[in-house]
């Protein structure tokens, strides 16, 4: 009698399919037990707001509707250089500076019409700037009250007259190294950044009192 050949399965039935070729069985089943990575831990400071800042901000502004509460809508930080327009890679510098800050890449603007006086020509890059909305936008504020400022030499506070009458904050940031994300031993130049908190605020009063509840350190009348 003639010796019965024996058949070999294929790791991925009889077929070899179904597992995918050149796959384990093995290795097919620990892939599909990997955990899917969830969303983002929210930020510490946009769960302060929900849960104690704006009902605060509700009873003690007098408001009727939850709508009504102000809050954060998005903050820019930007710099302004005019070495740029005769070296441009003091606008890079700064560019990669500002993405080390905020973690996102910023933008580079460029000059809307020529002047004469200033010898500046149209189209001619002239800053770049960032816009942080939702979680990067609480991220970078937090970092800014509790880490950035208590750095700055002789800090004795926020200006609180610095609104522009729309409930909109502006603030000017001498040294970019106050934050910890720039490498001092690296920095071609000490510049200056602005940042500018965007609020759904009526009023000054009311936006004075969205960051004053959120923590950003006001001098002191």
């Amino acid at each position: 009698m003639a010796n019965e050949e024996k058949k070999v399965k294929k790791p991925g039935g009889e077929s070899g399919k179904g597992k995918g070729k050149g796959q384990s069985a093995a290795s097919f089943a620990v892939n599909s037990e990997r955990p899917k990575v969830g969303p983002s831990k929210t930020p510490r400071l946009q769960t302060f707001y929900k849960d104690k800042v704006a009902s605060y901000l509700m009873k003690e502004l007098n408001l009727k509707n939850v709508m009504e509460v102000p809050r954060l809508e998005k903050i820019v930080v930007s710099a302004c250089l005019k070495e740029a327009t005769t070296n441009p890679k003091v606008l890079e510098s700064a560019s990669d500076e500002i993405a080390l800050i905020t973690g996102q890449k910023p933008r580079i603007n460029k000059s809307k019409k020529s002047i004469a006086a200033f010898k500046l020509r149209k189209g001619i890059a002239l800053g770049t700037s960032v816009t942080l909305r939702r979680a990067r936008m609480f991220e970078f504020l937090d970092r800014l009250i509790s880490i950035a400022l208590p750095r700055v030499r002789d800090f004795k506070g926020l200006n609180s007259k610095s609104f522009d009458g729309r409930g909109n904050y502006s603030m000017g940031i001498k040294e970019q190294i106050i934050f910890p994300e720039i490498n001092y031993d690296r920095v071609d130049k000490i510049r200056g950044l602005n940042i500018t908190i965007v609020t759904t605020a009526k009023n000054n009063d009311q936006a004075r009192a969205l960051l004053a509840q959120l923590g950003l350190p006001f001098r002191k009348a």
